[in-house]
C-alpha cells in the first residue's frame, strides 16, 4: 500500500480530537486515562489477538495492594496507583474487611518492557475514605503524565506531584468527599498544557477546579449544583478557545479552561453519570445508562448558553446505553454496552442509525471497564476475565475470545503491538510471541 492510499486509509477510519494537536506518540505513551486521546483508541497499536495463561504472556507479574485505576505510560515506565493494606494478614481482595484498616496510598513505578518494579512512593498512610463499593476500590482514579511529572490523586486522600523518579514535588488535601450510597470515587485528573484539572461531584458542595501543574495552586475553581458523579472531564479546543466539557446528572455543561465561564450547558444525564465523554469532527457523544438511557450528539460549533431544544443537538438514543464503560468511536462508528452488561450495540455517529443493537457478548459477564480500539478491531475486557475482540465495522462479527486467571476492573492500555491488562493480583503484558 503506498503512502498516499495509506493516508486516506487513516482519515477514513479514525478521528482526532481538535485539541489535541501536538500529542506524544502513541506507540510509546498512554499519558491519562483512556490513552492520548482521552478516547480508547491507539492509531498505531497492533497488540494480538488472542491470548491465555500459556500464550502470548510476554510478563505477568503481582502487583501489591488493588487499585482499579488504569495504568498510564510514558517512555519505558508505566505508573499505578494503589491501595496497599498495612498488615500481611489482610486480605487485599475483601473491601468490606479492609473498610477500618489503615492503608498506604502508592504510585508504583513498572518497567513496561520486564515487568521489573523500578520504585513505588508510598504517598500517604491512612484509613479509607467512607466507603466504596463491595467490587470497588480506593485508589480508583487514573494517574496523569507530561513526561516531566506525575499526577496521582487519590480524591478524599489528596492529590500528588511527583517527578519521573518518585521524587514528591508539591501535594495538596483537597478534602473529603461523601459519595452517594459509599460507591467509592472515580473522577480522573485532565493535564493540558500548564492546568490540572479536577472534578469533585458528590452529596456536599460538588466543585470543579483548574491548578497550575507547577505549583497546585488553584487557578480557579467553580461550585457545582451537582449530586454524585464519576465521569471523567473531556478538553476540546473549538474556535481557537479551550473548553471543559462535564456530564452529569443534573446538567451537562461546558466550561472555558482559561477563565471557568459557562460557554454553554443543557439537561442532564440518567442518575449516577460514570461514561466520560467522546468525540469525532466536532460532535461530542455523552452517555448514561442508569436506571434510564440516554446518548446526546452534540455539535460542539453551535453549542451555546442553554442548548436544550436547539439545533446544537444533532440526535438523541435513550436505548442500551452503558453504566460504567465509556463508549468508543472508531470513524463513523460508535460502540457502547448496555448498562454494566455484555450486549453491545453499534450506531452511525452521524445520525444514530442502528447498525446492529443489545447484540450479546455470551460469557462475557460484568464489564466494568471500558473498550480500547486500534486497526481493524476493538478489545472489550469483562470483570472475570473474558476478553472479546470485535471487528470493527457496520457487522457484528466475534475475532477472538481469550480467558485469563484474574478478576478485572481497570481499563486495558495499548503501546505499539502489546496490550496491558490489570487485574485483581496480577499486572499481564501480552504481545505476539
Amino acid at each position: 500500500m503506498n503512502i498516499i492510499l495509506m493516508l486516506c486509509f487513516f482519515i477514513a477510519n479514525f478521528s482526532f480530537s481538535p485539541m489535541l494537536k501536538n500529542v506524544p506518540d502513541d506507540q510509546k505513551n498512554w499519558a491519562q486515562w483512556r490513552g492520548p486521546w482521552a478516547t480508547g483508541i491507539a492509531y498505531n497499536g497492533n497488540p494480538p489477538l488472542e491470548w491465555s495463561e500459556e500464550k502470548n504472556i510476554n510478563w505477568k507479574i503481582e502487583t501489591p495492594g488493588k487499585g482499579h485505576a488504569t495504568p498510564i505510560v510514558w517512555g519505558n515506565q508505566m505508573f499505578l496507583s494503589s491501595a496497599i493494606p498495612v498488615g500481611t494478614e489482610v486480605d487485599n481482595n475483601d473491601q468490606r474487611q479492609n473498610a477500618d484498616k489503615l492503608h498506604k496510598f502508592s504510585l508504583i513505578s513498572v518497567d513496561k518492557n520486564t515487568g521489573k518494579i523500578l520504585w513505588r512512593r508510598d504517598l500517604k498512610e491512612d484509613y479509607p475514605a467512607a466507603g466504596t463499593h463491595d467490587i470497588g476500590s480506593w485508589a480508583s482514579n487514573s494517574p496523569v503524565t507530561d513526561g516531566t511529572s506525575i499526577y496521582a490523586y487519590f480524591g478524599s486522600r489528596g492529590l500528588y506531584c511527583l517527578d519521573m523518579q518518585g521524587n514528591l514535588k508539591w501535594e495538596r488535601n483537597l478534602g473529603e468527599m461523601e459519595k452517594l450510597r459509599s460507591f467509592g470515587e472515580g473522577s480522573s485528573p485532565v493535564l493540558y498544557k500548564n492546568k490540572l484539572i479536577i472534578l469533585r461531584d458528590h452529596e456536599g458542595q460538588s466543585t470543579i477546579s483548574v491548578l497550575d501543574k507547577n505549583s497546585g495552586r488553584d487557578i480557579w475553581k467553580q461550585n457545582r449544583d451537582e449530586g454524585s458523579s464519576w465521569a471523567t472531564p473531556f478538553l476540546v479546543e473549538i474556535k481557537g478557545r479551550t473548553q471543559i466539557i462535564t456530564s452529569a446528572t443534573s446538567k451537562i455543561r461546558s466550561y472555558d479552561l482559561d477563565t471557568g465561564a459557562i460557554i454553554w450547558e443543557g439537561t442532564g444525564m440518567t442518575n449516577n453519570v460514570i461514561p466520560s465523554p467522546v468525540i469525532k469532527d466536532n460532535i461530542i457523544y455523552l452517555t448514561s445508562g442508569y436506571r434510564g438511557n440516554s446518548l446526546l450528539a452534540i455539535d460542539l460549533l453551535k453549542a451555546k448558553g442553554n442548548i436544550d431544544n436547539s439545533d446544537a443537538i444533532v440526535w438523541t438514543y435513550d436505548k442500551y446505553t452503558p453504566y460504567t464503560p465509556s463508549p468508543l468511536i472508531m470513524g463513523d462508528l460508535i460502540y457502547f454496552l448496555r448498562e454494566n452488561d455484555g450486549r453491545l450495540s453499534c450506531l452511525n455517529v452521524k445520525d444514530g442509525f442502528e447498525n446492529y443493537t443489545n447484540q450479546r457478548l455470551e460469557g462475557l459477564g460484568d464489564i466494568f471497564t471500558s473498550p480500547v480500539g486500534t486497526k481493524d478491531r476493538i478489545y472489550f475486557l469483562g470483570r472475570k476475565g473474558l476478553t472479546y475482540v470485535i471487528k470493527h465495522g457496520p457487522k457484528f462479527e466475534v475475532l477472538a475470545k481469550n480467558q485469563l486467571d484474574d478478576t478485572f476492573m481497570a481499563s486495558p492500555v495499548i503501546i505499539g503491538n502489546t496490550i496491558y491488562l490489570r487485574g485483581y493480583k496480577n499486572l499481564y503484558s501480552i504481545k505476539q510471541m
